[in-house]
């Protein structure tokens, strides 16, 4: 039996920064890469606030898990990167809204920095194909 993996992407996205993947599919478990707040339109940083850059960042991984065929109500494990943890509470309402109810295994830690300037949260999150 051979197992292989294949590359998640979708038009949707901003184009990442970096030499990396949106997502990686392993038999059924999708594995997202961290994503930042950017409108997958224009690549730019959308809103200055935790809450208004949270919600982008969680819309933009389900975009890949729709890509990939799983969403937000298949996800394991999220790790959550924050500049602030001041900002911990507002990350974290939009956060469960976001996840409605559902309540994956996740790590939140503080950073002194993410990519783009003025980014105040990346998240990565892995999930499985129903």
């Amino acid at each position: 039996m051979t197992t292989t993996h294949r590359v998640v992407t979708s038009v949707k996205l901003a184009k990442p920064v970096g030499p990396y993947v949106p997502g990686m599919i392993f038999d059924r478990l999708v594995f997202v890469s961290g994503q930042g707040a950017t409108d997958p339109e224009t690549g730019r940083l959308v809103g200055l606030d935790i809450e208004t850059q949270t919600g982008q960042v969680l819309k933009n991984i389900a975009t890949i898990l729709e890509a990939a065929g799983s969403s937000l109500q298949h996800v394991l494990r999220c790790g959550v990167f924050i500049v602030d943890m001041r900002e911990f509470a507002q990350m974290n309402a939009v956060y469960e809204r976001m996840f409605a109810g559902h309540r994956p295994a996740r790590t939140t830690v503080q950073v002194a920095g993410l990519p783009i300037p003025g980014l105040k949260v990346e998240i990565d999150a892995i999930a499985y194909i129903p």
